[in-house]
């Protein structure tokens, strides 16, 4: 095979400690970063997507050939490849699960590129010393979500992991899709993920539980060297960096959260070992996005009862994740104050970020006294009427401040396409008071009518993998046919423009898709 012209450097394998077994089975792993392991072969490897624009930013657009599958994959390793298993920790719906780490991922090595350094890694590869009682593997349905996905969010503007591949094994694996006792084989699959790091906050949280503080220091050392550069002073790093790169990390991680509930988007699983240190979105599991407003909802069955990941609450769970954090990095620091003014920091700028974003959804570039209430008001409507928030957000350009006062029936008119079910007529008095609110507010606004749905439209997203489009292409595909698959990519790569032979992506959910497997919600099941 002729390899891609790919430059590896290998820091975080060359840099850190190794697990010093070489027998891949689960167990505990101490005192090391990550496990020696190679990726497990497979029978029949097919590519059945790629993502052209990921395959550029590795300089890997020219790379073609049958043996491309087989790299992709993990049946034939790069000359420079040290293939491993990272090991971490993490609290899971808010217990502390202790050791975790990549049970079905395998990382192929870091590469330089003139985009930066970016690690490969694969999904589903195979066992290794933390699948515990799992095989390592994954399944087509949950492959082609996470293909998708990770493309799509990165095509919105939201930090994310890349998917460049995404492949067909040839092997059968054995699933239980909501835990029921109903085991079936589903064809297998390997998505070859990217990003420039997938350390996470259990890589720190692992060594504190244990304490383990030189191995913890050696961790928040290389990813402060790696990724943080521009925090080192001359060439040291301390406490006073330590503490830069925690609020750095804050920073991203509020800016994350706000871009998912700008377009809608619920993650449905942020445990502690599912939250990027860079700030990228990361792991796309039980993920959904909203389509009739609910501040409540989850997509993940797991969490059908507590709620804690549901859409409203996205913000409050990453502020206690980085308490989790900060616990953990406190041995380096060893005062509680600073954390804590960071930590406080977070939910201000949270809020402000939060508020800026809401008003360029509605056309407003500028923030006044008064918008923080109009903006809590319209997210009250939204939830009471249980409009379509995509396709709410895009019919509201049609009003401006020169739309004669609402009445109940042209407000029924104006958001009848996002309507899920008929108004009754307080939720029509609760519409007019808003819209008729919002124009008032556009009167004191310096934007002209243009510049206010230019900014809306590149605010609001007009297309997003809304669960039931996903579940038809994994249907399709189960079958052999993945050109919806690449027909969805196709169309997310421009989420905010007008689409004309795709409008009919941008419609509400069915209502054959309420209620419908993998269309509403998803288990953590691959």
């Amino acid at each position: 095979m002729t390899f891609p012209n790919l430059t590896f450097d290998n820091q975080f394998h060359d840099q850190l400690p190794a697990d010093t077994e070489s027998e891949v089975y689960p167990r505990q792993v101490n005192a090391a970063a990550y496990s020696n392991v190679e990726p497990t072969k497979v029978s029949s490897p097919t590519l059945i997507a790629w993502s052209s624009d990921c395959a550029d930013l590795l300089g890997l657009s020219d790379v073609k050939g049958e043996a491309l599958a087989d790299f992709l994959v993990g049946n034939i390793l790069h000359p420079d490849s040290t293939p491993y298993a990272m090991n971490y920790g993490g609290h899971q719906f808010g217990h502390w699960a202790g050791q975790l780490g990549d049970g079905r991922a395998i990382n192929l090595g870091e590469v330089n590129t003139d985009n930066g350094h970016f690690t490969l890694q694969l999904k589903g590869a195979g066992l290794t010393p933390y699948s515990r009682s799992a095989d390592g593997l994954a399944v087509l349905r949950s492959s082609v979500r996470e293909f998708l996905c990770s493309e799509a969010m990165y095509y919105l503007g939201i930090p994310t992991t890349r998917a460049l591949s995404l492949c067909l094994t040839g092997e059968q694996v054995m699933r239980d899709m909501f835990y029921s006792g109903d085991n079936q084989l589903e064809p297998g699959a390997i998505v070859c993920r990217v990003s420039p790091s997938f350390m996470r906050f259990g890589s720190f949280q692992l060594p504190a539980s244990r304490g383990d503080k030189a191995l913890l220091k050696q961790l928040v050392d290389y990813c402060i060297s790696r990724d943080f550069a521009h925090l080192i002073s001359d060439n040291d790093i301390n406490k006073d960096t330590y503490l830069a790169w925690f609020e750095e990390v804050c920073e991203r991680t509020s800016t994350m959260i706000v871009h998912w509930l700008r377009v809608g988007f619920v993650h449905g699983v942020m445990n502690t070992d599912n939250m990027s240190i860079i700030g990228e979105t990361i792991d796309y599991g039980p993920y959904g996005w909203i389509d009739n407003f609910d501040l409540h909802w989850t997509p993940n069955t797991t969490d059908a009862q507590g709620k804690r990941y549901r859409f409203g609450s996205q913000g409050e769970i990453a502020q206690w994740n980085l308490f989790q954090l900060a616990n953990a990095i406190y041995p380096l620091i060893e005062e509680s104050k600073p954390l804590e003014n960071a930590l406080n920091d977070f939910a201000k700028q949270f809020h402000q970020k939060w508020l800026e974003m809401m008003a360029s959804k509605i056309g407003l570039d500028t923030l006044v006294e008064g918008d923080d209430s109009l903006l809590l008001s319209l997210e009250d409507t939204l939830q009471a009427l249980s409009l379509d928030m995509t396709i709410f957000y895009r019919l509201l350009t049609q009003v401006d401040n020169t739309t004669a006062p609402f009445d109940a029936s042209s407000a029924k008119d104006l958001v009848e396409p996002a309507c899920y079910a008929p108004l009754n007529d307080d939720q029509c008095l609760s519409l007019v008071a808003w819209l008729n609110s919002y124009i008032e507010r556009l009167n004191k606004s310096k934007l002209s009518p243009e510049q206010r749905i230019t900014l809306m439209n590149a605010t609001n997203p007009k297309y997003v993998l809304r669960n039931y489009l996903a579940q038809q292409a994994i249907d399709k595909a189960t079958q052999g046919d993945f050109s919806e698959v690449n027909t969805l990519l196709t169309l997310l790569k421009k989420p905010y423009d007008e689409q004309p032979d795709f409008e009919h992506y941008a419609s509400k959910r069915p209502d054959w898709a309420l209620n419908k497997a993998g269309c509403s919600m998803l288990s953590c099941s691959s």
